[in-house]
């Protein structure tokens, strides 16, 4: 059973950080691809950054050069380090872990940026 619980949202003003965890509870994380997702209000979700087991990453271009994905394996940790933060990204974010055909979700945080 995989259980993913993310943390570390809230309220910042624009330009300001912030650094979000999705916490792993599985015997083994590291074979696991891991993806932060957000879903704005009335938007569909979508793929914001994904790290894979062997450590490369993606993002979406909004995000590019902003925000960093990185996991520690031996926490069994996902993070996401958001800087220079903009309203645009106030959104739900979510963790996913993906191997093979299994994909899960963590339950969500809020993340809110104000102008």
């Amino acid at each position: 059973q995989v259980q993913l619980v993310e943390s570390g949202g809230g309220l910042v003003q624009t330009g300001g950080s912030l650094r979000l965890s999705c916490a792993f509870s599985a015997i083994v994380f590291n074979i696991y691809d891991m993806g932060w997702y957000r879903q704005a209000l009335g938007k569909q979700r979508e793929l914001v950054a994904r790290i894979t087991s062997g450590g490369i990453t993606n993002y979406a271009d909004s995000v590019k050069g902003r925000f960093f994905i990185s996991r520690d394996n031996a926490k069994k940790t996902a993070y996401l380090q958001m800087d220079s933060l903009v309203p645009e990204d106030t959104a739900v974010y979510y963790c996913n872990a993906i191997s093979g055909r299994r994909s899960d979700w963590g339950q969500g945080t809020q993340v809110t940026v104000s102008s």
